[in-house]
């Protein structure tokens, strides 16, 4: 009887695992993750919210349409960067951590909002549903594979090449424009970067990231996320 009850035991925590193999415990590794989206979701409805509202109200929109908002948005890309580099420097030091990570999702939140001001309604609907329905389709897709052993740490090496040439692209596009055609290759070139980042960064959630990086980890896909939406909106088009 005693061999019986320890051999259901370990079936039920082979059946609560996350992945074939893994030696910790499943309920901290869940917890772990609970919390990572937790702070996720708050992110992004700050962000949506924040968009919403600069997109909704008439004179923010049309200030951000004139050379003074252009000089907005440029303030907001350089504190966006210049707090993710604190971000990764005080992801582990409470509260600072989510002092920063707030101030940050804050300054994204005024880019995201300069971006759809100067795009159709019509166009920021469909990449925000677009981008939802992307994003679930590849956390669940995720999820499975890693429960069935399948392991996306390779992805890495290509995707920081692919993360370069996107950069590198984007500076010679300041340069050169490419038209049209090309920022709409540039943003099916990215939104398929970006989604790999997804499968990746969250099978390195399921997987790599230690207890106390939940700050990093949800930096990591909030960035995949939102620059998932602004590829996916580059490809709408819709200018106003």
């Amino acid at each position: 009887m005693a061999t019986f009850y320890g051999k259901r035991d370990v079936e039920l925590g082979n059946a609560g695992q996350l992945y074939p193999g893994m030696v910790e415990d499943p309920q901290m590794r869940w917890g772990f993750i609970r919390k990572v989206y937790s702070i996720l979701c708050v992110q992004l409805l700050l962000a949506f919210g924040v968009a919403i509202a600069m997109f909704l109200v008439h004179p923010v929109r049309e200030f951000m349409r004139t050379p003074n908002g252009l000089y907005v948005m440029i303030a907001a890309m350089v504190l966006t960067f210049v707090l993710c580099m604190m971000m990764f420097c005080f992801s582990k030091r409470h509260p600072w951590n989510y002092v920063i990570l707030f101030l940050f999702t804050i300054a994204m939140s005024l880019m995201i909002g300069a971006v759809c001001t100067q795009k159709k309604g019509e166009a920021v609907l469909i990449a925000a549903g677009l981008t939802l329905l992307v994003t679930i389709a590849l956390t669940i897709f995720t999820f499975v594979a890693a429960k069935r052993g399948c392991d996306f740490s390779f992805l890495g090496p290509f995707l920081l090449c692919a993360l370069l040439l996107l950069i590198a692209f984007g500076l010679l596009r300041i340069v050169f424009p490419m038209g049209r055609l090309g920022e709409q290759v540039i943003g099916c070139v990215g939104a398929l970067v970006f989604s790999g980042f997804i499968i990746y960064d969250t099978d390195n959630l399921i997987k790599r990231f230690s207890y106390d990086e939940y700050i990093d980890a949800a930096m990591c896909l909030f960035l995949d996320i939102i620059n998932l939406f602004l590829y996916l909106l580059a490809i709408m088009g819709g200018d106003d």
